[in-house]
């Protein structure tokens, strides 16, 4: 003969209720305002969440951060005419330059302090460099004073811009002026032999081409854009 499995003695009051009674005197918080502050501390993290409310101390900006802190170090060298190191150094600040941008828009790191100090560190690095080879080397005084004009013209319009809420995404022009220009800083700050002179010369050039070329191509779009909400 099968026996049937005797019922319960007593009935379990549902998890919901549970929760919402079990309050410990001692602690004096219930166990639903901790299960409330872990969901809200989880939403403020995940990629989703609003740019806005992340925490400014996060990995891209520290080395946003490290990158504006080390200009100076990267000046003397360049000063010193310790070639070697300037060049070693000019390098690893651009890679982070790259490395910041693509960690802040996988985890969704993106903040305000981010869109500001990013572009600054950028410029604050660039600018350094080419003033500090126009003592130190054969760059042309003229290509310093095109590319500064350019960089910090266009960055000022992009904040302001930005201040009034509307984002000018980096186009295909600017991202290949800024490749230009990393490469010929990098070839003048590399001890080369004499004969490279002509092709990092040249090299500069174009870069300083492209630099004027965007910067006016930005303007551009930013008249259609303004006669297109008008």
């Amino acid at each position: 003969m099968t026996r049937r499995p005797r019922a319960a003695a007593t009935t379990r009051r549902p998890a919901r209720a549970r929760l919402a009674t079990s309050t410990s005197p001692a602690a004096g918080t219930s166990s639903i305002g901790v299960v409330s502050q872990t969901a809200n501390d989880q939403t403020a993290g995940e990629p989703g969440a609003e740019p806005g409310r992340q925490s400014n101390w996060n990995l891209p900006n520290v080395l946003t951060s490290l990158r504006i802190l080390f200009v100076p170090v990267f000046a003397w060298l360049v000063l010193s005419e310790r070639w070697w190191w300037a060049f070693g150094l000019f390098v690893a600040l651009m890679a982070t330059d790259k490395l910041d941008g693509d960690i802040a828009r996988a985890r969704g790191l993106v903040t305000d302090f981010g869109k500001i100090a990013d572009p600054i560190a950028d410029k604050a690095l660039m600018i350094t460099a080419l003033v500090t080879l126009n003592i130190t080397s054969t760059l042309p005084v003229w290509i310093t004073v095109l590319i500064v004009a350019r960089e910090l013209g266009i960055t000022a319009w992009r904040m302001v811009l930005l201040r009034r809420g509307r984002v000018v995404p980096a186009s295909k022009g600017g991202k290949l002026k800024t490749v230009l220009q990393t490469l010929g800083v990098a070839l003048y700050l590399c001890p080369l032999p004499q004969w490279m002179e002509v092709p990092t010369f040249v090299v500069m050039l174009v870069a300083t081409a492209v630099t004027v070329i965007t910067g006016v191509q930005y303007i551009l779009d930013a008249r259609k854009a303004n006669n297109g909400e008008h």
